[in-house]
């Protein structure tokens, strides 16, 4: 190895250790929202974490790194003792993390809008143990999530008049009281205009009363008895905004201008990206550049008709299953029915009731979406199956080369998991593999892939990002991962994984992944636990 690699390796490392400890500050920062934490303990915790980051960013020349820090301690030189930060001073503070957090980014993150673990709406705890609270707490921590532990129902319906959170975990008898849980939660409805999702807990009462009662004042889920902290983090994940519905895409063709305008400002309205086209000889072009999810298709056009048109589209494998609905003010039900035997869904009468048309575009796309899941996710993480996940492997090469732009692809493989499997059971072990899903979901972009490999690999395609930026990313998420407590029953334990990286070469898919296997097996016998870039 030469002095210059030897000289950037070493800078890599040293870049690595002031990200990690601008991490540990921001992780710090997240303690503001748990009122179990002390003002004291707290401001000592961030004072010392943030020292030391400046430390390390001035000793590596790490200059956005280090201003930044050396305004948190400022600030913090303002909080005095032994006492809460007033709001002025919390939102100070917020706008410095929220710099420190952009200054930690990779470089191709700047115009990412995806959320960041301590801007999340908050999602509070009401358990009658306060260590539990607590431990739940760490653990939603590691996974992104904001919480905070109330102790009275007093104190949390005056948290959520201040704060709706995004879902609430609460014991049936939070309160001391058989069932007062519930009856805070009933209260607590009545104040906010649309319902709080909530998860109730209960050790002692599993009865079709209880279970109706909760149900009918929000509650999505009823775990009798209480399950362990990581199938309870699955079930938050999902009631949060973090899953935010993507817009439909839909493909509109009428040769009527005014008539496609009007469906654009009917879709856009209702929350959809619409395309428009005129003219049925552009269709191929528009399947191709938008990639629609629904078809709208004019059924009588000058030169072809709508029918013609969607056996053209049927005869492209992958939108073989888009839904076609026609719109014509063909009233003929024997002739509607034929439309659809020829690659339509639906038939929609002109003129159409805005309402009646955005909610068969629901309904049609719900079901796609479903339906597409099944055949490119894999059932139990969620994530994109190995074929999919290969689709958009060249996808994304594609794109490189035209954008000439980096490329990363990395696999990982959970250590030891096999001995998991056979000491903790099964199903533990399928909690890991989602458990790592999530992980992975929460902290890369949404312009990145994750994909279920095989077994326990796991893949991920990381567009736009310098390969020094994704070993930093990956070793931040390793770390963070092996400090992640797993629970079976009344045992605990902790999983690692090893990662290999390659780099887009411009050569081709096949090549990418190999090589990202030969690190990945250099990662293996290097000891397990560690990242390894593939230097060819």
């Amino acid at each position: 190895m030469n002095d210059e690699s030897q000289k950037e390796k070493l800078r890599q490392h040293f870049a690595r250790r002031v990200t990690t400890q601008a991490r540990v500050v921001l992780d710090t920062w997240q303690k503001i929202h748990d009122h179990t934490v002390q003002p004291q303990t707290l401001r000592d915790g961030l004072l010392s974490a943030t020292d030391k980051l400046v430390r390390y960013a001035r000793r590596f020349e790490m200059d956005s790194h280090a201003n930044a820090g050396d305004r948190i301690l400022g600030l913090l030189a303002d909080w005095r003792p032994n006492t809460p930060l007033s709001d002025s001073q919390r939102h100070t503070l917020e706008e410095a993390m929220e710099n420190l957090r952009q200054s930690t980014q990779r470089r191709s993150d700047q115009n990412d809008n995806t959320p960041h673990p301590f801007r999340r709406t908050p999602i509070y705890l009401a358990f009658t143990d306060e260590e539990a609270a607590a431990r739940m707490i760490r653990q939603l921590e590691f996974f992104g999530f904001r919480a905070s532990a109330y102790t009275s129902p007093g104190a949390l319906m005056e948290a959520c008049a201040l704060n709706k959170p995004e879902t609430i975990l609460i014991d049936v008898n939070f309160g001391g009281e058989t069932s007062a849980g519930i009856a805070t939660v009933e209260q607590l409805q009545q104040q906010h205009d649309t319902p709080i999702p909530i998860i109730f807990m209960s050790e002692e009462d599993g009865s079709i009363e209880t279970r109706l009662r909760a149900s009918r004042c929000g509650g999505e889920e009823f775990f009798f008895p209480a399950v362990d902290p990581g199938q309870l983090i699955e079930k938050i994940e999902t009631y949060t905004h973090g899953n935010t519905v993507e817009p439909y895409r839909v493909l509109v063709l009428d040769d009527s201008r005014a008539q496609a305008k009007y469906m654009e400002t009917v879709l856009k309205k209702a929350g959809m990206n619409a395309h428009i086209i005129t003219d049925p000889m552009q269709i191929i072009n528009a399947l191709e550049e938008f990639s629609p999810e629904i078809i709208l298709l004019d059924m009588y056009m000058p030169g072809c008709t709508g029918m013609e048109i969607a056996r053209v589209i049927r005869q492209q494998d992958k939108f073989h299953s888009v839904p076609i609905i026609y719109l014509s003010a063909e009233d003929d039900v024997g002739k509607q029915l034929h439309a659809m035997s020829l690659g339509g869904d639906d038939f929609l009468t002109k003129p159409v009731d805005p309402k009646h048309l955005i909610a068969t575009l629901h309904n049609r796309g719900r079901r796609a979406r479903s339906l597409l899941a099944l055949m490119i996710r894999d059932s139990l993480t969620g994530l994109f199956n190995h074929t999919h996940t290969l689709h958009l492997l060249e996808q994304e090469i594609v794109r490189a080369r035209q954008k000439d732009q980096p490329l990363c692809f990395a696999m990982i493989d959970l250590d030891y998991f096999k001995k998991v499997n056979d000491t903790f059971g099964h199903p533990i072990g399928d909690r890991i593999l989602r458990s790592l899903s999530m992980f992975l979901k929460q902290r890369l972009r949404k312009t990145d892939h994750i994909g279920r490999y095989g077994g326990e690999e796991f893949a991920l395609i990381l567009p736009n990002t310098r390969p020094s930026d994704a070993r930093n990313v990956l070793n931040e998420i390793r770390e963070r991962f092996a400090e992640l407590t797993q629970e079976a029953g009344d045992r605990h334990f902790k999983v690692t994984f090893s990662c290999g990286l390659a780099a887009w070469q411009d050569d081709s898919s096949q090549s990418l992944c190999e090589r990202a296997d030969r690190a990945l097996y250099v990662s293996k016998e290097h000891g397990r636990n560690c990242v390894t870039l593939d230097e060819d």
